[in-house]
């Protein structure tokens, strides 16, 4: 089995109020943490999914633009189902600093005969973190043609059909899926590093 991997960073960062991406986290820029966290895990392809190219992306890094019209991070995954060389698609999102690799290869351990993971805590996915097979580009062409974008039901429907299976976090794993909206989730985070850094 072989593994992709696709860094989101295609979202506006409205509650931000700065680009994500190049915003600096415990002395580095968020895609610089990200990048070096999918290559620690050795996949056999690494690709940025934006709405356009990003001045910040690796010469090694192949650019992947959203599935258009762009709704979100179901068209950044399913563009990148599309352009994948691999069997599965891990998903990771640009501002998820905490994740740790640890936790990424045990979800890619749990993968098997055509069937990705998806984490869970209590009953809403954590898609963002999550392997995709590549038979799941169907059901993603197919949600991208509807008028709900958002991921949870497509996250379901694929539960349902057999392509995902669902892992719940535990309550101490759930510090690793904490994200960062906004200025003040980056000062608290910063704060709480050490904590992170040690799980």
């Amino acid at each position: 089995m072989t593994i992709s991997a696709v860094l989101l960073a295609g979202g506006k960062s409205r509650r931000m109020g700065r680009d994500k991406a190049t915003m600096f986290f415990l002395g580095a820029p968020l895609w610089k943490i990200q990048i070096e966290l999918l290559r620690r895990l050795k996949v056999n392809q690494i690709v940025v999914s934006a709405k356009s190219d990003p001045l910040w992306r690796p010469a090694d890094v192949e650019f992947v633009p959203d599935q258009q019209p762009s709704h979100g991070p179901i068209s950044g995954i399913a563009a990148a189902l599309s352009r994948m060389k691999s069997d599965y698609l891990l998903a990771l999102a640009i501002d998820t600093p905490f994740m740790t690799e640890a936790y990424l290869r045990n979800l890619c351990a749990r993968i098997g005969n055509g069937r990705g993971v998806v984490p869970m805590i209590e009953e809403r996915a954590e898609p963002l973190v999550a392997i995709y097979p590549r038979d799941a580009q169907a059901e993603f062409i197919s949600a991208l043609s509807g008028n709900d974008f958002s991921l949870q039901p497509l996250v379901r429907k694929l539960v349902q059909v057999g392509k995902l299976h669902p892992i719940q976090v535990s309550t101490e794993e759930r510090a690793l899926f904490r994200n960062l909206n906004e200025p003040q989730d980056r000062d608290a985070g910063s704060s709480q590093s050490s904590f992170f850094i040690a799980f």
